[in-house]
């Protein structure tokens, strides 16, 4: 072969392979997976009938299952409802729950979530302390009660009450399992109905006002009565912001991967709708680990 043929055949395989380089320099690292759980609030199930309580040897059973199938999403960090300055407390508790000189049923607030599934997952892993995110405010879903297709948001509120209250009472008188009941309120129909009716639902809501009576520590700004409805959700929406925020942060100074979060039922559908744009996360539904047999039980349609 001449030898100006061989460079020059040289040349040409370099100059094809230089996009190849460029496009390999650009690949950008697998998305983060991100996953929201939804729970009730577990340590509210307790009404002194020992049906109810979390710490039964049968509801313990049940928590094992839920955080079998949990577990099965394989997370680096789980992220629980809590504000970021607890953290202390927190990595104290976990140290000695690590440790086995802590019992969750010697914490006021054992029964809860954060420790039951938060907690004992984390462990049951060999995961650093759950990392708190949350961004508290109080706002009740009563607040809201007066103007203009006030109708609208009354009907859907009744709508999700119908569907929830009832399965809330099978679980405390044991004749639904837990691990079915959280597996319930992780499905996408009662995720939507949830996010529908605190989100999209009382933009129809105008010149109304709140009621005297009702709960609320969000303060974003003056109330603007002809849009009551729209200011209503804008509550709930700046919380759900800062809570995103403070998720985005978590990740960066952890740099995990595959982010578990644990959060109250209300919060699921407006992180799942933030995470699902963020070109940096994919998101992965808790559904796909919690199935139920059970979906009978979810009545929507009343």
């Amino acid at each position: 072969m001449p030898v100006k043929f061989f460079f020059r055949l040289l040349l040409i395989l370099v100059a094809l392979s230089l996009p190849l380089m460029g496009r390999a320099q650009r690949a950008k690292p697998p998305k983060i997976q991100v996953m929201v759980v939804g729970s009730d609030h577990l340590s509210q199930l307790y009404n002194k009938q020992p049906e109810s309580d979390v710490f039964s040897p049968k509801k313990q059973a049940e928590l094992a299952q839920v955080r079998a199938q949990l577990a099965r999403f394989r997370p680096d960090i789980i992220l629980v409802e809590a504000e970021p300055k607890e953290q202390p407390q927190i990595d104290s508790l976990y140290a000695l729950y690590q440790k086995g000189t802590l019992r969750l049923e010697d914490l006021p607030s054992g029964r809860g979530e954060r420790y039951q599934i938060g907690f004992a997952l984390a462990r049951q892993l060999g995961l650093p302390s759950p990392k708190g995110v949350n961004y508290f405010t109080s706002t009740s879903q009563s607040l809201l009660n007066s103007g203009t297709n006030i109708e609208a948001y009354t009907r859907d509120l009744r709508l999700l009450q119908t569907a929830s209250r009832p399965l809330k009472a099978l679980v405390q008188k044991d004749s639904l399992s837990l691990y079915d009941y959280l597996a319930l309120a992780n499905q996408p129909e009662l995720i939507g109905l949830l996010h529908r009716m605190q989100f999209n639902t009382p933009a129809q809501v105008m010149n109304g006002s709140f009621a005297a009576d009702g709960t609320n520590t969000a303060d974003v700004g003056k109330v603007d009565t002809e849009y009551i409805g729209a200011h209503f959700i804008t509550l709930f929406y700046n919380r759900n912001l800062k809570i995103y925020s403070n998720i985005l942060r978590a990740q960066r100074q952890t740099q995990a991967r595959r982010v578990m979060m644990l959060f109250g039922l209300a919060h699921v559908g407006v992180l799942e709708e933030l995470l699902a744009v963020n070109p940096d996360y994919e998101l992965v539904h808790a559904a796909k680990y919690l199935k139920t047999n059970k979906k009978k039980l979810l009545v929507l349609d009343k």
